[in-house]
């Protein structure tokens, strides 16, 4: 904050006084430096989703200091990472304080035992190699070095709703344009509607061209998974406007049907398409940090030059690379028993889903997802999604997603988590039961 934006009434008082005072967010105002805040931080709207759920249960948990909470709302991951794994993280940690075992840096790309691992299990038959994968720390940071990469000069479309951090990232870098408080929405980003009454796949008849289309499968939060002809539309409406899909498959490992688990199946998605993935929700790494980013040889630029040696110019200037002892996890994740052991912790959480599905649906309600993901999307009709959310919390203590949180097109929907325990799952759904 300059001089030219102090309030004249502190202006008018000595200013070591109004340099000691309070801002209008309750933080203190101390010394100013003259750089301007950057214009684009100044269009967020809010607090980010998900700290936003944080700092509400943090009230209610003051407001009800003995109430048991059941947090079904932020998608963390709760059961053990299986032993196999974390066994492999430990030799390799110990390692490190041998003369033999010790490694420093790595490569800034990954470990290629992993990205061949990655391309082995995940892209077999799709024709992408291991030195097209980028292992990172997760897919939401590559989300931004994505549009690091892209620049503000790109438009962009996204699902609605869809995973906040599309949107706010175009924010950050400039691609988004006014919010409009009627709409709820950018003027420069495109909103895919993505509802139960059109399948949650938007009518690309009626969709204007864009340069990037962000697209997540399945869905967060709808918990939808595109069927193989819907990703085949997609991939021919990129092709057609000469557009790049990025698309997130985070969640892919919980697809059970014959939905595609990968935008590569599709044919000619190579030539249209980046994706990123993650371990966190498949292998519980939510704090351990582990995911990749596919960027295959045949997609190019408009004046024909290869977007991956952008992509990897990138990664060297930003990232020194995933930790060594969390792709060790990685490659333990990927062998045999390790694949074997996480299937059974996606089976529990898929059950806590059926669960949960079984219980709103048995009080008359519409409810989407909980098949191919781990999130159930319950509508509302004609009720706001956060005073659902807010009645949920206060009535039931249970911590909920309200679903305009991920667009506007969320409305009327809350997002319910199925990471849990299954005695919190079993004692959610008896709370909402008696409740609704």
């Amino acid at each position: 904050m300059s001089s030219r934006s102090v309030p004249l009434a502190l202006l008018l008082q000595p200013k070591q006084t109004w340099l000691s005072s309070k801002s209008n967010n309750g933080s203190k105002l101390g010394h100013s430096t003259e750089v301007p805040r950057n214009v684009n931080m100044e269009s967020l709207q809010s607090g980010y989703l998900f700290p936003e759920i944080s700092m509400r249960e943090s009230e209610h948990i003051r407001k009800h200091p003995d109430a048991r909470l059941i947090r079904l709302g932020i998608g963390d991951t709760t059961q053990p990472i299986p032993d196999i794994i974390t066994s492999a993280m430990a030799e390799h940690a110990f390692a490190l304080s041998t003369v033999k075992g010790y490694k420093g840096y790595g490569a800034e790309q990954g470990n290629m035992a992993l990205r061949t691992a990655i391309a082995d299990k995940f892209y077999k038959d799709m024709g992408i190699e291991g030195d097209e994968i980028f292992i990172s720390d997760g897919a939401q940071s590559d989300i931004s070095r994505l549009q690091m990469l892209l620049g503000s000069n790109v438009t962009v479309a996204v699902q609605d709703p869809s995973f906040p951090a599309y949107i706010d990232t175009s924010v950050i870098v400039g691609q988004a344009g006014k919010f409009l408080k009627e709409t709820g929405k950018y003027r420069n980003i495109v909103y895919m509607n993505c509802r139960p009454e059109n399948n949650f796949f938007p009518d690309l008849s009626t969709t204007s061209r864009t340069d990037i289309i962000f697209f997540c499968s399945p869905n967060n939060p709808t918990g939808h998974a595109a069927t193989w002809q819907q990703l085949k539309k997609l991939v021919e409406f990129a092709k057609a406007n000469g557009s790049i899909i990025v698309y997130d498959s985070a969640y892919a490992a919980y697809i059970t049907d014959p939905s595609p688990r990968s935008i590569y199946e599709i044919p000619g998605a190579r030539e249209v398409a980046i994706e990123i993935s993650s371990f966190s929700k498949f292998a519980g790494f939510t704090g351990v940090r582990l995911g990749w980013t596919v960027v295959p040889e045949e997609l190019r630029y408009s004046n024909g030059y290869p977007v991956i040696k952008d992509f990897n110019r990138i990664v060297c200037t930003c990232f020194n690379g995933a930790s060594n002892i969390v792709q060790a996890g990685g490659l333990a994740c990927l062998s045999p028993d390790g694949f074997q052991a996480l299937r059974t912790v996606i089976d529990y959480y898929k059950e806590n889903a059926k669960i949960i599905v079984d219980a709103f649906q048995s009080l008359g309600l519409k409810v989407n997802g909980g098949k191919n993901a781990p999130y159930v999307w319950v509508q509302f009709p004609g009720s706001s999604s956060w005073d659902v959310f807010a009645e949920i919390l206060e009535k039931t203590h249970i911590l909920t997603i309200p679903g305009s949180g991920f667009g506007p097109g969320g409305n009327e929907h809350i997002r319910v988590s199925a990471f849990g325990h299954r005695e919190y799952i079993s004692e959610a759904c008896r709370r909402l039961k008696n409740f609704l």
